[in-house]
């Protein structure tokens, strides 16, 4: 086995502890978010999605490009034996972190007023309050989570999201149940303070995981105190040149969707609907279809991660072609997860949005249109996930923030406009939500054949892929209306969806589009290619 193919698996091997960590993630949001909308309907979803962007935009300041500075800068200092500044980096971001948590919390609680004020929802102060605690906890959980990447140490990073994750379903479902009599803003005020708690025992989590492994950081502890080799303001300048232009274009999307905020909902009063059918129409785009398009990123994320130091390592060698290869591989399989996520998500809106919201009928029925066209964006966004990546390997990472920028501009006209219309209302911000994707996705593409002299494979790249995934959404569209006749529609669902799942694994090993190869370079890969060969003499 070759060095490369060696560190690839190694990265893999890293990407996939992370990716069943996201995958675990995204099943307790869900049990979090499925409940909660059956409890506090859409008029409380607005509440909550009011605060909640709102937050996520503060966090991704905070917190978006300082891990991956932290986790890159002790990694270089480990690789030349020096301990001890690693070490000193781990201190100084945590001191950083700090600082910025603590600032951070404190215009958000008590700019909470003055923010909802703005965004014409002052009932949804509760929630935003409720959320700024989170904003000192997770900052310096990302302190830890940086440090031990940079270790190359994914599991603490992957168990701290979990218990996070844990934490805030159960705490913000609890609260929200509590609080219900009192009104849906204070129930969905104690939704939002799940987000704190998670922050809370998710720091607890891995602070113990450090004291812990205490010994092993022991040598760099005891070097971090002796004679420094570079100033400390040195050690923070350089995390900043790495963090900054990562947490502008981490922040891009969050300030939009904090936008449509405003946007959405004074344009649908502004074509006559009052403000609590606009608030439920912005609640059932929002907190009921938007978060089912965020779950296949997970896998196209875990992709992403594998990729892209294998990228940095060859172009930084002058390995041009072996850089090409992994590129041209890594689009090839997020394309494979994320089309017939798209297309099977689009098929089934309705039956899928009726299957998780059996309380919310008239709500899920609404949503089910914003759903089918969201789900294309799943596409776009996992072409963008993976080439900025490849970007940033390669030394431009300011491309796919300027890249962004463009997508999130068509973004703002669009919804502004569409949403105007009576006909399309709430769907046009959905519609501009696509478009940015494909906007940002298309310039990526252009930029990485640019700089790196990639040729993508048209017909292993998306003809394979969209044939699959078009006979997998006739098979799933056939089995759902021939079961629901007399089964009913959520046994049609479910079984649409096993049966779509069984006709692309056959579709993909019937054309071709896996190959042997690619297979063997995955963990256990070399039991995968032996399972793939027996499917093949079988298909």
């Amino acid at each position: 086995m070759t060095p490369e193919v060696q560190k690839n698996k190694t990265f893999l091997k890293g990407a996939l502890i992370l990716g069943v960590a996201g995958l675990t993630i995204k099943a307790l949001g869900a049990m979090f978010r499925i409940p909660l909308t059956n409890i506090i309907g859409d008029g409380g979803m607005g509440y909550y999605q009011t605060a909640y962007p709102i937050y996520v935009l503060f966090l991704t300041i905070a917190t978006a490009g300082l891990p991956t500075a932290i986790s890159r800068m002790v990694a270089e200092r480990l690789a030349v034996d020096e301990p001890g500044e690693a070490h000193r980096v781990f201190r100084l971001s945590f001191r950083l972190l700090l600082s910025i948590g603590l600032v951070s919390s404190a215009l958000l609680y008590f700019g909470a007023g003055h923010i909802t004020a703005l965004i014409r929802e002052p009932e949804a102060v509760h929630a935003m309050k409720a959320t700024a605690p989170a904003l000192f906890f997770v900052p310096l959980m990302a302190s830890f989570r940086g440090y031990f990447q940079g270790r190359q140490n994914m599991a603490p990073t992957a168990m701290s999201q979990v218990v996070e994750q844990l934490f805030r379903v159960s705490i913000g479902l609890g609260l929200a149940v509590y609080f219900l009599p009192k009104g849906l803003q204070y129930a969905a005020a104690g939704a939002s303070f799940g987000a704190s708690a998670g922050g809370l025992f998710g720091l607890l989590g891995i602070g113990l995981l450090y004291v812990r492994h205490r010994s092993d950081f022991a040598e760099g502890i005891a070097c971090a105190n002796r004679e420094a080799k570079q100033s400390s303001r040195a050690i923070l300048w350089g995390l900043l040149i790495i963090a900054v232009p990562i947490t502008v274009g981490a922040a891009i999307m969050p300030i939009i969707n904090a936008i449509d905020t405003a946007i959405v909902k004074a344009r649908l009063m502004q074509i006559g609907y009052d403000s609590d059918i606009a608030r439920g129409l912005y609640g059932q785009l929002t907190g009921m279809a938007a978060p089912l398009i965020n779950f296949p990123q997970i896998l196209t994320q875990a992709v992403a991660m594998s990729l892209v130091p294998v990228v940095a390592s060859a172009y930084r060698r002058g390995q041009n072609e072996f850089m090409r290869e992994n590129i041209a591989l890594g689009l090839r399989l997020a394309l494979l997860l994320s089309i017939p996520a798209a297309s099977g998500m689009a098929v089934l809106a309705r039956p899928i949005m009726l299957l998780i919201y059996p309380l919310q009928k008239e709500s899920a029925i609404n949503a089910a249109s914003c759903l089918a066209i969201l789900a294309w964006g799943i596409v776009f966004l996992a072409t963008i996930q993976i080439l900025t990546g490849v970007l940033q390997g390669v030394g431009k990472q300011i491309i796919p923030v300027r890249n962004l920028l463009a997508g999130a501009a068509v973004k703002i006209v669009l919804t502004y406009v569409l949403t105007g219309i009576p006909s399309i209302n709430v769907r046009g911000a959905a519609a501009g939500t696509v478009a940015a994707y494909l906007t940002a996705a298309v310039l990526n593409i252009a930029a990485v054949k640019k700089y790196t002299g990639v040729a993508f494979d048209l017909q292993m790249t998306l003809v394979k892929p969209l044939l699959s995934a078009g006979v997998m959404s006739l098979s799933v569209v056939v089995v759902h209306r021939t079961v629901s006749a007399f089964a009913g529609s959520s046994l049609a669902t479910l079984l649409s969806v096993a049966v779509g799942v069984a006709v692309y694994f056959y579709m993909v090993l019937a054309t071709g589009a896996v190959t042997v190869e690619e297979l063997s370079a995955l963990p256990q890969g070399d039991k995968l290619a032996r399972l793939f060969g027996r499917w093949k003499k079988v298909v």
